[in-house]
């Protein structure tokens, strides 16, 4: 018996948490990957997971065996990717992931635009708001917005964005205070906000946070902006959600004197793998056709 048989199942058994979705990404029966994981735990005579009807779940064994596992992977990984290299046309899997509103309206546009001139190349693309480890995951790239911790990461500026408050002119004539001149006049109107109630300004050369608050929270830029349009509050989202409001007049830019500097969008991956032609010219299309 191979010692490398079972380990592709057991890997994405893992980072599934699901012997069904391990099938279906492998193209295997399930029967097929459990069959693989019984003979693996016999060989080891370890027990690496703990299975119910619901829920599939590491022990403490086949936690630390993924990480061995994982980073053999990424070696034979990090090999093909040394032999494909040295090709010319982009083929086989990407991995990547992206914010989730980000990713549907600008990054999906542009990745479906590469698959239609090299359709060798397969694509599974992680649209979430969790920060994702790249490497335990075993993606090829991510696309983050805004300030980068510290990383291993290796990263690669695609554009930028800033960030605006914003009202309608129909909301500015109805309330009750008027126009904000102040960021603590904030506080006396109704803040439409995204996944966090704090939002981000310059003052005095430093970075502030202010806490805002209103009627509607929803994670969506796009509906924000809708609400905002239709006179429901103030809102504070990154130029490509609200620049075509603002430039017909549909919105007002609003305490633009507190505005931070342009952030970047980032294309980012492990620094330990050299770029393939097929993830190399996927980011260089992102980085030509991000707003």
């Amino acid at each position: 018996m191979s010692l490398l048989e079972g380990i592709t199942e057991f890997v994405t058994v893992a980072e599934t948490s699901s012997f069904t979705t391990a099938g279906k990404r492998l193209s295997i029966s399930t029967a097929q990957v459990s069959r693989q994981i019984n003979q693996l735990e016999a060989r080891l005579k370890t027990k690496l997971f703990y299975r119910t009807t619901r829920k599939v779940s590491m022990t403490e064994e086949g936690g630390i065996f993924y990480q061995h596992c994982r980073q053999i992977l990424n070696n034979l990984e990090d090999a093909e990717r040394a032999i494909s290299n040295r090709q010319e046309t982009p083929q086989g899997l990407i991995r990547m992931t992206a914010p989730v509103a980000y990713g549907e309206q600008f990054v999906m546009p542009i990745v479906l635009d590469y698959m239609k001139v090299h359709p060798q190349v397969e694509v599974i693309c992680d649209l979430t708001n969790q920060i994702v480890d790249l490497v335990h995951g075993g993606y090829d790239l991510a696309i983050r917005l805004g300030h980068l911790p510290d990383s291993s990461m290796m990263a690669r500026q695609l554009s930028t964005r800033t960030q605006y408050v914003c009202a309608s002119p129909g909301y500015i004539a109805i309330a009750r205070f008027g126009v904000p001149h102040t960021l603590s006049e904030l506080g006396q109107h109704n803040c439409l906000v995204g996944n966090t109630p704090y939002w981000r300004f310059m003052e005095n050369n430093r970075h502030r946070l202010v806490k805002v608050s209103g009627n509607l929270q929803c994670i969506s830029g796009y509906s924000l902006t809708q609400a905002a349009k239709q006179g429901m509050g103030v809102i504070q989202l990154p130029g490509y959600y609200v620049d075509y409001a603002v430039n017909s007049g549909a919105l007002a830019v609003l305490l633009e004197q507190y505005s931070e500097p342009e952030e970047g969008i980032w294309a980012l991956y492990p620094h330990n793998r050299q770029l393939s032609p097929k993830i190399r010219m996927l980011v260089d299309l992102l980085a030509e056709k991000l707003p």
